[in-house]
């Protein structure tokens, strides 16, 4: 009786991660890992900013509608037991520490989301997140290019590439308003559909339906995202770094208006290969304001999702007392991805995913 064939086995796919071999084939991506860490944290000790250890349980893990947070039961002495949720950003703890009086302040967080794993996402990764009491959000924009440059420094890659997609960390960066992004990738006036602070759903739906599906059920900012994502972010961070800035009042999210023109906000995102690599605010200090945009975006969460997380009371105490200041959080695993030429964010971070192989 002939034998059977040969049965080929695809290594990476059934052998553990924690196999020599598949260590082996991750550990240059590693070794650039730490390469990057150690100029980073060389860079912001150049600059006078401390680094911060904040607390991954909080009352609450943000509260923007699409994030999702894990969450977990603590147990007290008495048996009491409370709600905590494993944070998504360090960003409410690092405001506190600028309310408390701290200037300059960086951390490499971190962070948990649920509903989020693939080629740039997972569910615990680490976000490099710093702040600047009095400065402008220019200053931190500055910052995140410069940071982007010596990850790439550190590898001694010359040019980041993604899915097809290449730029250059070291070229001057290209600077776009979201509104004139829309014009040019979308044929969009997105400014247009904007009034006192408010998006005009039916207008930007009338002019948006040539360019993405659009469900009764979406809002201004559903069909924004759409069409930020099939149309305009493809095009941002092709050949070189784009900061894609002034993002419409509708998505603040923590950011406060242009004080020339309430249409937008001083928030901004650098782009790179098509990746968004970081997303930054001049920082809202209204805590009125900030409570309202929560509570919206609570009560959509809840429509859509059948949950709410909770306000986190200290918090909202904090944003009325911090000084004025700017913030940016990066993707710090896909900068690392980027600098050290990999595919795939899991193949840079130390242990993949629990329960995954």
């Amino acid at each position: 009786m002939d034998s059977e064939p040969p049965v080929m086995v695809d290594v990476e796919q059934h052998s553990p991660w924690w196999s020599a071999t598949r260590h082996a084939d991750r550990k240059p991506f590693l070794m650039a890992r730490a390469a990057i860490t150690r100029a980073v944290r060389g860079w912001f000790d150049e600059q006078g900013f401390t680094e911060v250890e904040t607390g991954i349980l909080q009352v609450s893990p943000g509260n923007e509608t699409h994030l999702h947070a894990p969450r977990t039961e603590i147990i007290s002495h008495d048996g009491t037991r409370v709600m905590r949720y494993l944070r998504t950003s360090p960003e409410f703890a690092a405001k506190k520490l600028l309310a408390a009086g701290e200037a300059k302040i960086f951390e490499l967080a971190r962070v948990f989301r649920d509903r989020e794993r693939g080629d740039l996402h997972l569910p615990e990764f680490t976000m490099l997140e710093w702040y600047r009491a009095d400065a402008g959000y220019d200053a931190v924009m500055a910052d995140t290019i410069v940071v982007i440059a010596h990850a790439a420094q550190a590898t001694g890659i010359r040019q980041f590439s993604f899915r097809g997609r290449t730029a250059d960390p070291f070229a001057e960066p290209e600077l776009r308003t979201v509104a004139s992004a829309f014009d040019r990738f979308a044929g969009i006036d997105l400014l247009a559909t904007i009034s006192n602070g408010e998006g005009d759903r039916a207008a930007l739906a009338a002019a948006a339906r040539p360019r993405v599906r659009i469900t009764d059920d979406d809002t201004w900012s559903d069909i924004f995202s759409k069409v930020l994502v099939e149309h305009v972010e493809p095009n941002l961070g092709q050949g070189r770094l784009t900061v894609l800035f002034e993002y419409p009042a509708p998505e603040a999210a923590l950011a406060r208006a242009k004080a020339s023109d309430p249409r937008v906000a001083e928030r901004f995102e650098v782009y790179a290969c098509g990746v968004e690599l970081a997303n930054g605010f001049g920082e809202l200090t209204d805590a009125g304001e900030q409570r309202r945009r929560f509570a919206a975006d609570m009560d959509e969460k809840e429509r859509r999702y059948g949950e709410r997380y909770p306000l986190d009371e200290d918090f909202l105490a904090a944003v009325a007392a911090m000084p004025p200041s700017s913030g940016v959080a990066l993707g710090f695993d896909r900068l690392v991805m980027l600098a050290s030429g990999a595919l795939r964010v899991d193949q840079v971070v130390w242990t993949p995913p629990a329960g995954e192989t």
